[in-house]
């Protein structure tokens, strides 16, 4: 397939290779809305990629040795012990990942987005209407556009998603992940090539350095645990929302200050209490599977196809890994029917693999979590292994070998 005009819904990690994949593929005019202007791209939260997955990803051209990334090495599981400081080891685990800055890694995959793709800022898509020909964008300022395909990049609340699949939507997993960042990374153990997961009943936190885009580094943290309990309740999470940084409550601070002092280490309560106020914020945590990754002349990538909890590590990798799919369909059909029913057979099971895993994950580190005192690394093996059953190289922890039959 070569020419044709394709939109890209969304311009973030996804929607950057979504539109580099079209480019690669040979598509003739390519244009990215993306609803949030420039200012608000600089995100500072942290992402990992599996080595193995990397290597992949460089060889397909969709990640690079220049992209500034911190390496991992080991991931040490630790529970409050008394008054030491940095608690007790319950057990260590091989991590061979990469740490990259969300901002980071966004803006190098937006340098390679080749100058002749119009990426808009600032501009909302609010509808998608398809029929045999192509698909009509409905945009904020009331205009309408009209392309030979649509990518939706646009995340878990995606409107081309929702015209595709009017019924299918995310679905609350029932805990949330609190997320922020230490502007101080001075100080931390010497051991800087581990991440550092702090468990107690109810939940963990895992916690590991990432570059900061200034040369330096900073802590990243997430924190997974049931929802804050506020006066009158708590938060209704089943639609989808997020409190992002500078929206927490008085209330909820208090509630993570509590939850923090009670059950981490000194150490790392130390850590996490002094993250600022304006680098925290609540994610809460949703599944989301569609039954197909293609529907007409529109396609799914990253978070608006499915939601694997990220536990499974894999997020950033399946988006990646989405898009370098959907150039390959590209580059072997030779009709847009072609070009989608290969895309739609190549992720479709993948999605749904790792979500499952992620929700074997989230119900054994979160919502049914075991007594972590009493475990040592021979119980700790044993509870993996079982959260890891029937995964294989297409579906494990980290993402999905994208080279795996």
């Amino acid at each position: 397939m070569r020419g044709g005009s394709i939109a890209v819904v969304g311009g973030s990690i996804a929607g950057c290779a979504a539109a580099l994949a079209a480019a690669r593929g040979g598509a003739e005019r390519i244009t990215v809305f993306e609803r949030a202007d420039a200012r608000l791209r600089d995100r500072g939260v942290g992402i990992a990629l599996h080595s193995d997955r990397y290597d992949e990803l460089r060889d397909a051209g969709y990640v690079a040795p220049e992209m500034p990334w911190a390496p991992l090495t080991r991931r040490v599981w630790s529970v409050r012990d008394g008054d030491t400081p940095r608690g007790r080891a319950v057990a260590v685990q091989p991590f061979p990942f990469r740490a990259y800055n969300w901002g980071a890694l966004w803006g190098e995959l937006r340098r390679r987005v080749p100058d002749h793709v119009d990426y808009r800022s600032g501009s909302p898509v609010t509808a998608a209407e398809s029929d045999d020909d192509g698909v009509t964008l409905l945009l904020a300022d009331g205009r309408r556009e009209r392309f030979d395909l649509v990518v939706g990049a646009d995340g878990y609340r995606s409107v081309v998603r929702a015209s595709m699949f009017p019924e299918t939507g995310p679905t609350y997993a029932g805990y949330v992940g609190w997320r922020g960042t230490s502007r101080d990374a001075t100080g931390l153990p010497s051991d800087g090539h581990d991440a550092h997961n702090i468990v107690f009943p109810g939940g963990h936190c895992m916690t590991y350095r990432i570059p900061d885009g200034h040369g330096g580094q900073v802590l990243n943290w997430v924190l997974y645990t049931a929802p804050p309990q506020l006066d009158g309740g708590h938060p209704d999470l089943r639609t989808p929302t997020s409190l992002p940084p500078g929206r927490l409550t008085a209330q909820l601070t208090a509630r993570l200050r509590a939850l923090v002092s009670e059950h981490f280490p000194p150490y790392w309560a130390a850590r996490i209490l002094g993250t600022p106020a304006e680098s925290t914020f609540i994610q809460p945590i949703y599944d989301l599977e569609v039954p197909h990754y293609t529907a007409g002349r529109t396609a799914l990538v990253g978070d608006a196809a499915s939601v694997a909890r990220p536990h499974i590590g894999g997020g950033s990798v399946k988006a990646l890994q989405d898009a370098a799919a959907l150039e390959s369909a590209w580059s072997a059909g030779t009709s847009w029917t072609e070009v989608l029913q290969a895309y739609d057979a190549a992720r479709g099971g993948v999605g749904a693999a790792m979500v499952a895993l992620a929700r074997r994950m989230g119900e054994l580190q979160v919502e049914n979590t075991p007594d972590w005192s009493g475990m040592a690394q021979p119980e700790f093996d044993v509870w993996w292994q079982d959260q890891n059953r029937g995964s294989d190289r297409r579906s494990g922890f980290g993402g999905h070998s994208i080279k795996a039959p």
